[in-house]
């Protein structure tokens, strides 16, 4: 069991918004997954927030193994600099 940190994508066509989730590599993208830690939302308007990301969760997971994709690790690094 190879898990991964990925994003899924949702919202409409061209505007897109992802959960940071904890998946299985074999599963598809948009597929179930193990669990939610954060929200990106790259179009975010007004109050609502870019990025939330539970940052005690996400350094749990890569402790027991899962590997967080490119994107990924640049949203961690980011929340990270923010925090």
């Amino acid at each position: 069991m190879a898990l991964k940190i990925r994003l899924q994508r949702q919202g409409r066509i061209h505007h897109p918004s992802y959960k940071v989730v904890v998946a299985e590599s074999s599963d598809r993208r948009d597929g179930k997954y193990v669990e939610k830690i954060g929200v990106y939302e790259p179009q975010a308007k007004g109050n609502s927030q870019e990025l939330s990301i539970n940052l005690e969760r996400a350094t749990y997971w890569m402790s027991v193994g899962a590997k967080a994709t490119d994107t990924v690790s640049q949203l961690i690094r980011q929340a990270k600099a923010s925090a």
